[in-house]
């Protein structure tokens, strides 16, 4: 018998019946706007638990219904009879999906307890307990141990009282919190071994359940921790050093020891040839820890791309050194504006004579990819501004991308200011308003007709109107200046272009049907009427930018997997899929 089935929602339930311009607000991750992709800690807390004892299966719903449109999701919930069930509320987009799992689950399970963790289960996790589904939430940020000793007490019917981290109702019904005490001081006692993912797979016969996003068996990407926490404090971000402090009682990171990290990596070359992301700026922890993680990979001749995201500008003398250490290496920066006066607002110091030596250094120093992310909805941003800094991503590839390496990204910060960030919590000193504060108001957000309308936010310096119409402006512009630079296609650059217009006109439609109040008529039926351009409405719209660009470059072949176990996942997933795209290629419509 499981013991606890752990299930990713999609972003919203009913995405399938119910017609959502979806826009641009996961065009720069992996995932679509279902947010498909399960968080890392799925895997740290199952694989915590099956060591001491417990079984753990995991069923990414979003990903299941996204990729089968006969998958029915409650009749799967239905079907299957564990201990308890988790949902994550990692990310606030989550919220309208989490809940009606929660739902779904109570239906058919009224006794089975439903637990919820993630930071914004956190942050909300008393206005949680106000929804009848729910029975625990599990806050913080290092949740294993606490699940575990509520595994144990569900198992021998004790009382909750002693278990850290946990909020719950008692006999009464009501709400009691805990005290927030369970707060690692490293991440030596989790890890991620590929090995039990495989054989969790093989016990539960559900390949689909466990893969991370669409389109992950195709370009298997792997991710190893190396902390939790961090030692910045973007003010619109929820896992800032302030938000882990108020939300998780996090004083200070918790680190994972380079021996451990290497191991991960290992276990992750072993079976997987595709890039690993590894997750921290490795140079948080000070000099020596970098210096020590890049020996050990050094010296166990790790082969696959290996991804490393800084959040300050890394000097070129460390650029060398992770070319020298690392056979195939990308980088990911974050330098959100081109104006220092705008990056000012994102605590970042470097100017632009800094990121353009970073730039040199890594092209100097071997990097495959170098990706820059650019973000528009910033403080003392305007429409003027975002252009600008279109148009220093021109600069850009015309001085630096001779060997075609570097990739610019420009996309809205989308769709939620995070709850426990400090624009958040104190939105008038930053310049912003906030819409929605309560995880009620989240949640219904996430049932709007366009993403316009699940924007949580607007500034001084652009309303919601202005935030929209600037990040397909920004697009349209930047997909140009990328054609003219060859790193994307005429088809390419012409299928984007289609798209933004199409996605303005879809917008503008919408706004019409808004304001002649005829919206929930149009929206409930699933339709409306033919005013709008149903391409724009698909979950896989993506106009920002192509998907295959946020790929990093890979080996020839992408698993080291055994043959028999090999040619059945081909046969379950790569074949079908090879044949789908080609269809669609031949039929024009990718």
């Amino acid at each position: 018998m499981i013991d606890l089935v752990l299930l990713h929602p999609p972003s919203f339930y009913d995405f399938r019946k119910k017609p959502i311009l979806w826009g641009p607000i996961a065009d720069v991750i992996p995932s679509t706007p279902i947010f498909e992709m399960y968080p890392i800690g799925f895997v740290t807390l199952s694989q915590y638990l099956e060591k001491n004892g417990y079984k753990v299966r995991i069923i990414n719903v979003g990903l299941k219904m996204l990729m089968d449109s006969s998958y029915d999701a409650e009749k799967e919930i239905k079907n299957i009879n564990p201990k308890a069930f988790g949902i994550d509320l990692h990310w606030l987009p989550h919220a309208q999906g989490g809940l009606k799992l929660a739902e779904i689950i109570k239906k058919y399970h009224p006794e089975t307890p439903v637990i919820f963790g993630g930071l914004s289960a956190t942050y909300y996790h008393e206005e949680l307990m106000d929804y009848p589904d729910v029975d625990f939430v599990i806050r913080g940020d290092s949740t294993e141990e606490p699940l575990l000793q509520l595994l144990k007490s569900l198992d021998n019917h004790r009382d909750f009282s002693e278990i850290p981290n946990l909020t719950y109702r008692d006999e009464n019904y009501e709400t009691k919190i805990n005290a927030l005490t369970w707060v690692p001081e490293n991440l030596n006692h989790v890890f991620i071994d590929y090995s039990r993912i495989a054989e969790s797979l093989r016990r539960d016969k559900d390949a689909m359940g466990y893969l991370p996003f669409k389109g992950w068996e195709a370009y298997p990407i792997t991710t190893v921790l190396t902390c939790r926490g961090c030692t910045y404090n973007c003010p619109s971000c929820g896992g800032s050093s302030n938000s882990y402090s108020k939300i998780c009682k996090r004083k200070k990171p918790a680190y994972r020891d380079p021996e451990l990290v290497i191991k991960d990596i290992k276990s992750a070359h072993f079976f997987v040839k595709g890039p690993v992301f590894v997750v921290g700026d490795i140079r948080q922890p000070g000099e020596e820890y970098a210096n020590r993680l890049l020996s050990l990979i050094k010296k166990e001749k790790i082969e696959n791309h290996l991804v490393f995201e800084f959040f300050e500008m890394p000097s070129p003398d460390f650029i060398k050194k992770l070319g020298a250490h690392v056979k195939n290496f990308n980088i990911q920066l974050s330098p959100e504006d081109q104006s220092k006066t705008v990056r000012r607002f994102f605590r970042s110091q470097f100017d632009n004579d800094r990121l353009e030596e970073a730039i040199d250094a890594s092209s100097k120093s071997g990097c495959q990819k170098l990706d820059l992310y650019f973000m528009i909805g910033l403080s003392e941003q305007t429409p003027e501004a975002v252009s600008d800094t279109v148009r220093y991503c021109d600069y850009l590839l015309n001085k630096f991308n001779h060997r075609r390496f570097l990739c610019s990204y420009i996309s809205p910060l989308a769709p939620f200011i995070d709850p426990g960030s400090s624009v958040f919590e104190n939105p008038d000193d930053f310049g912003y308003k906030i819409f929605f504060k309560t995880l009620e108001e989240h949640r219904k957000a996430l049932s709007s007709p366009s993403w316009k309308y699940m924007l949580n936010y607007q500034t001084q310096w652009m309303n919601r109107d202005q935030i929209v119409e600037t990040s397909y402006q920004a697009a349209m512009e930047l997909n140009r200046i990328k054609f003219n630079h060859g790193i994307i296609s005429s088809r390419e650059f012409q299928r984007l272009k289609k798209r933004v217009e199409q996605s303005l006109r879809a917008s503008e439609a919408i706004d019409k049907i808004v304001e002649s109040g005829q919206l929930e008529k149009s929206f409930e039926s699933g339709n409306y009427n033919g005013k709008i351009d149903s391409d724009a409405l698909q979950v896989e719209y993506f106009s920002i930018c192509e998907k295959n660009e946020l790929k990093w470059p890979t080996r020839i072949f992408n698993f080291n997997l055994p043959q028999p176990f090999l040619k059945l996942y081909s046969l379950i997933f790569i074949l079908p899929n090879f044949i789908r795209n080609l269809l669609m290629e031949m039929s024009g419509k990718r």
